[in-house]
C-alpha cells in the first residue's frame, strides 16, 4: 500500500476537517458515466500517504443520504488510482457498549436501504459479489494499529447497518 492512493471518504462532522488537514492539496472535477460525483475530489498528502478525499454529502452538507450519487463517487476514486477507500460516518449504535466518539471498524454490513442504486453491474447480466468478508483485512489492521498508537478506544468488529436516511437509529 505504501506507493498506492488511499480514498477518503468524510461524511457528516468530519469531512471539512479532513480537507484542511490535506498537505499540497489540488481540487479535480471528474466526470463519470454515473453522472457528477458528490463535488470536486481533493488529491494531496496526509504525512507520507498520496490521499483523494472526497466529501459524501458535498460542500455545505447539501446532499441527503439518499441524494448521494454513490456509483459516481466510487467511480471517480478508481478512475483516479484509488486502490484502498476509508469511509466515516455519523452513526448511532445499538450497543450500549459502544460510546459516542469512539471507534467502530465493522467487519459486515447489512444494507437496508430502497431508494438508491446498488450495483453497478445492471447492464453486465447476472453478477454476484462475494460478501462474507467485506472489508480488507490488511486494511482494517493498519487502522487498528493507528488507533492504538493514539490510543483511540476502538471496537475491532461491528455490524453496520445502513438504512435509508435521513434517520439515525431507534436510540
Amino acid at each position: 500500500m505504501q506507493n498506492s492512493m488511499i480514498g477518503l471518504i468524510g461524511g457528516t462532522g468530519l469531512g471539512d476537517v479532513i480537507a484542511e488537514r490535506l498537505q499540497e492539496a489540488d481540487s479535480k472535477e471528474v466526470d463519470t458515466p454515473f453522472g457528477r460525483p458528490s463535488g470536486p475530489v481533493l488529491l494531496g498528502r496526509v504525512g507520507a500517504h498520496r490521499v483523494a478525499f472526497l466529501n459524501r454529502h458535498g460542500k455545505g452538507h447539501r446532499l441527503g443520504p439518499s441524494h448521494v450519487p454513490y456509483a459516481a463517487n466510487m467511480f471517480a476514486l478508481k478512475s483516479l488510482g484509488v486502490t484502498a477507500v476509508i469511509a466515516s460516518g455519523a452513526v448511532g449504535s445499538l450497543r450500549e457498549t459502544i460510546h459516542p466518539g469512539q471507534l467502530v471498524l465493522p467487519d459486515q454490513f447489512i444494507d437496508k436501504t430502497w431508494r438508491r442504486k446498488n450495483t453497478f453491474f445492471d447492464e453486465l447480466g447476472a453478477v454476484h459479489v462475494e460478501f462474507a468478508q467485506p472489508c480488507c483485512a490488511r486494511l482494517r489492521n493498519r487502522l487498528m494499529t493507528a488507533a492504538q498508537q493514539i490510543q483511540t478506544v476502538t471496537h475491532s468488529e461491528g455490524t453496520y447497518v445502513c438504512m435509508e436516511g435521513p434517520q439515525f437509529s431507534t436510540r
